[in-house]
């Protein structure tokens, strides 16, 4: 009886998500709109299609064998999400408590992801590269400096000063002086990124290696290491939890860069489109913008922690973060 009841029960947490969606789709439905919406039925077709993915996860053979428990863990908050999603739609195109055109309809964002998908590709594309380039930039010189300042002391003796005086201070303060000092408005915009990534990577680097357990060293000195081996294959792997969480806050700070310089200083990207939208009153795109953008810092992130996993497969289990 336990174990029909304990069935039962999961098996009704994993529909769980499906029947919220189905929720959604009678208020949309059945309630009458009190704004005046897009009447494209997109929102009701997106609705219908994320629960067909997700029933297929959970009836494919295949993919059940792998995804199952995976599938079951992420139910509620799935659900959640939903939930929320039929929210918003009540809220704003059912009931109007939402001021606008502030808070769209949801019908009408995923309206606009669609209609406006060319010119979201295309800022999409702007802001990956200037991301790419600046997250490397900063990272590289934040690793340099974090090297040097854990590991020298004369390194600790000139460089932490000067992270200490400018580090704290927000990137997008150094916007008018970057673009007095540099023309070129996307060379500028890459230095931006760059100097918010480098505090970060730079302050949390130099503790990594700093912290690194000195037996570590002296095991190394005994079986002949000498210094550029000690830094290379020892300080650096051992911070190495420490100087992927770097990179990891860096990600934040970056993305805060990226918008700030590309609203004043691109011509565009989806800062610029975001700025631009909501110049316009169009604050439907301007949430389209900010789905891509999250799309993109999720796929950063996605990065990083794959690498992290690769790089730092040895301390497996180890290491949470």
């Amino acid at each position: 009886m336990k174990q029909k009841i304990r069935g039962f029960l999961n098996g009704l947490l994993l529909l769980l998500p499906v029947l919220v969606i189905l929720m959604d789709l009678a208020l949309h439905k059945f309630l009458p709109d009190k704004e005046a919406g897009v009447p494209t039925h997109v929102y009701s077709v997106v609705l219908i299609a994320l629960a067909v993915i997700y029933l297929a996860f959970i009836l494919t053979p295949k993919l059940r064998n792998f995804t199952m428990q995976r599938v079951r863990y992420q139910a509620p908050i799935l659900s959640v999400v939903f939930l929320l999603f039929g929210a918003w739609d009540i809220a704003t195109l059912k009931y109007g408590l939402l001021p606008l055109p502030y808070f769209p309809a949801p019908e009408k964002t995923i309206y606009a992801l669609i209609q406006d998908w060319s010119a979201l590709s295309v800022s999409f594309v702007y802001s990956i590269r200037l991301e790419f380039l600046g997250y490397i930039l900063g990272a590289s010189a934040g690793l340099i400096t974090g090297v040097l300042v854990g590991w020298s002391r004369r390194g600790n003796y000139w460089l932490n000063p000067v992270i200490k005086l400018f580090g704290p201070i927000p990137a997008t303060v150094w916007i008018p002086f970057v673009l007095v000092l540099i023309p070129q408005p996307f060379v500028a915009s890459v230095i931006l990124v760059a100097l918010a990534v480098w505090f970060p990577v730079a302050v949390l680097t130099s503790s990594g290696i700093a912290n690194v357990s000195k037996s570590y060293y002296e095991v190394a000195r005994t079986l002949g290491a000498d210094e550029k081996y000690l830094v290379l294959k020892v300080a650096i792997p051992a911070a190495g939890p420490t100087i992927f969480l770097s990179l990891y806050a860096g990600i934040a700070t970056s993305f805060a860069a990226l918008i700030a310089a590309e609203m004043i200083g691109a011509k565009a990207g989806l800062g610029w489109y975001i700025n631009w939208h909501k110049g316009w009153g169009e604050y439907y795109k301007v949430y389209a913008g900010l789905f891509v953008l999250g799309l993109l810092s999720t796929s950063v992130v996605y990065i990083v922690l794959k690498s992290k996993d690769r790089f730092l497969g040895w301390q497996k289990g180890l290491i949470r973060w």
